[in-house]
């Protein structure tokens, strides 16, 4: 039985970035870093993921500090190793070096009381892309309170 119990979303991924092969990883965490995480105190906003062909690794996720470990307290900001099986290293690697990609982790979750990451390889949309996704979410909502309407 798979439990997920979702801690951190990055939002902006799907808006930003056009997303295409997703993936599980774990993450290598220090000892109090699994509570922080626990507690919900993480950012994946900035983070994003990089990879030499051999291992990958979370850059720029923010965990913040578990208050009541005062001298045993991990780096926010330091660097985590993915766990990830090295096909999809090397397809990871593969997108980056090849296919001018980038790695963006779009969301951390709990899986039977293990920290999991998804991360997908992504394009950056340009700005007029944006501007359609825009256009479209609007339609999509007018279309939604017409037929709402509609039932009344």
């Amino acid at each position: 039985m798979d439990s997920i119990k979702i801690i951190a979303r990055n939002r902006k991924a799907k808006f930003e970035f056009e997303l295409f092969d997703i993936y599980e990883a774990g993450i290598e965490l220090r000892g109090t870093e699994i509570k922080s995480i626990r507690a919900r105190q993480v950012s994946l906003s900035e983070a994003y993921v990089r990879t030499n062909g051999r291992q990958a690794w979370l850059v720029g996720a923010h965990i913040a500090p578990y208050d009541q470990a005062s001298a045993f307290n991990h780096d926010p900001e330091r660097e985590r190793r993915l766990l990830l099986h090295k096909r999809e290293i090397k397809a990871l690697w593969d997108g980056v070096r090849l296919k001018g990609m980038t790695i963006i982790p779009t969301m951390l979750y709990l899986r039977d009381g293990l920290a999991k990451v998804e991360i997908a390889l992504a394009k950056g949309k340009r700005q007029y892309d944006k501007r359609q996704a825009i256009k479209k979410r609007d339609m999509e909502r007018e279309v939604e309170r017409t037929m709402d309407r509609r039932d009344k």
